[in-house]
């Protein structure tokens, strides 16, 4: 038996949980550079607020309904998301960490009532995060994510699954909050399944679930109705999997130890265009130690580095230019330096002056693991290098490489005690970011070439000590 724990509009839950004032009010969390609406409140959704939809579209909402718009803060929600995803592993004997604010509990050989367990998780959850969330178990994965479905639409609307005898008058349980297939009765399951709409299915898309709805298949019991062979000559195996799962048929295990990333990539939208070399040497190099370091954590180097830049399609005054390269490794690195040496050539061969450059990016290709015993950023096995120095006479079995491997875990070890980007490479040095820092720092300092417009951010109450919240009694 698998359970699906997600929290409920987790950007804006998170930001209520440190602004309770925001509670039952329209709130909405908007991209980098404040671009679009990506996690919206129940009470947003009820206005009307799409996701992704473009700010500049909802804005008026502001002044006509009370509509709260709040930049991310994704720092802020990397470590709420670290607490919960610790307290649901405390419930079962295997997870997987699915997205930011979801994961699979595997609860195979796990005794008691699993809604008691799901409620007692829930209630642990919100007491020691204050974040909300629902808990869906069944006995697949597709069937554990419907039932989550259900659990979130049956406690936001009570009325969705009226019909069914686990609502109705005198009934000793109900679906809202906590969910479980496995206590509910085929009857009941089917009449779940009937009144939710096809597109609510795990990895059924809107393109697909516009085709089924074309075919006469509507609900979750229409497809699961649906001719198997029919379904796959139509769409694609994938579905046919999605369609046994939902029948009560594993085709999906619980993976704890996720496989590695066979690419890595790191991209942003500017705040304001650029139009110099510099300030896209900066970006780029920020890039590439933010991919560099997420290289390391997984224990894999990398073959080739890409780079690309791009105009904005949307600039239509704008002369168009997107660009990009992949510039291979002498050998395997996940040394920062290195990779920031090749990005950095690799955007010189890509760059012309006179356009308004409005994204960049920097991606680790040919990735593979390091072997085993070596420390992170040592290749599985490294090419000879005829000009590289010779090692240092006290510890000549270890040479540069090496004395490299020791530098980016000190690194790594000196950014994690004090914060990212305490110790960087000086191409990827942070400049000031907001007009504050710019002041602090002088009358000549430049802002940073992608310092995103965040102008509505909350502080980063868990991670910052100058941000930490205030109690005044």
């Amino acid at each position: 038996m698998f359970a699906l724990v997600d929290v409920n509009n987790m950007y804006v839950s998170c930001e209520r949980v440190f602004r309770p004032a925001l509670h039952g009010k329209p709130v909405v969390v908007l991209s980098n550079n404040d671009g679009a609406c990506i996690a919206r409140s129940n009470e947003a959704k009820d206005l009307g607020v799409r996701m992704a939809q473009p700010w500049f579209e909802v804005r008026h909402l502001e002044r006509t309904a009370g509509l709260i718009a709040l930049s991310a803060n994704f720092e802020l929600y990397g470590d709420m998301s670290s607490r919960m995803m610790s307290l649901a592993a405390g419930f079962a004997p295997r997870q997987e960490i699915y997205s930011i604010d979801e994961c699979f509990l595997d609860f195979d050989g796990v005794p008691g009532d699993r809604t008691a367990i799901g409620r007692e998780l829930r209630r642990k959850v919100l007491q020691w995060t204050g974040l909300p969330t629902s808990v869906g178990f069944g006995p697949t994965k597709t069937l554990a994510k419907l039932a989550n479905h259900v659990a979130k639409t049956a406690d936001r609307w009570p009325d969705s699954y009226a019909q069914m005898p686990a609502l109705s008058p005198g009934s000793t349980h109900s679906l809202a909050q906590v969910c479980d297939f496995g206590r509910l009765s085929p009857g009941e399951v089917e009449a779940a399944m009937a009144a939710t709409d096809v597109g609510a299915v795990w990895g059924i898309g809107r393109k697909t679930s516009a085709r089924l709805n074309d075919g006469g298949i509507r609900t979750v019991l229409d497809l699961v109705r649906a001719d198997l062979p029919t379904l796959r000559r139509q769409f694609s195996v994938v579905v046919e999997k999605t369609v046994r799962e939902l029948r009560g048929t594993p085709c999906l295990e619980v993976n704890d130890a996720p496989e590695a990333n066979q690419q890595i990539m790191c991209s942003r939208s500017f705040g304001v265009p650029v139009t110099e070399l510099p300030d896209l040497v900066e970006v780029v190099s920020q890039f590439t130690s933010q991919v560099a370091r997420r290289a390391r954590e997984q224990g894999s180097v990398a073959g080739a580095v890409h780079v690309f830049i791009s105009t904005s399609p949307y600039r239509q005054g704008d002369r168009q230019h997107a660009p990009s390269a992949t510039l291979p490794l002498p050998q395997p690195s996940a040394d920062t330096r290195v990779l920031i040496s090749a990005a950095v050539r690799a955007l010189r061969c890509i760059y012309k002056p006179g356009f308004n450059y409005a994204k960049a990016g920097a991606m680790l290709v040919e990735l593979q693991a390091q072997a085993p015993g070596l420390k992170p950023g040592q290749a599985r096995q490294a090419t000879l290098d005829l000009f590289e120095p010779d090692a240092e006479p006290e510890e000549p079995q270890r040479g540069r490489t090496g004395q490299r491997t020791d530098l980016m875990s000190a690194l790594d070890a000196l950014n994690e005690r004090f914060g990212r980007q305490t110790v960087a490479v000086a191409s990827a040095a942070r400049r000031a970011t907001g007009a504050a820092e710019v002041a602090r720092a002088g009358e000549t300092a430049r802002p940073s070439a992608h310092a995103s417009r965040q102008q509505r951010r909350s502080p980063r109450y868990t991670t910052r000590l100058a941000e930490i919240a205030r109690a005044r009694a």
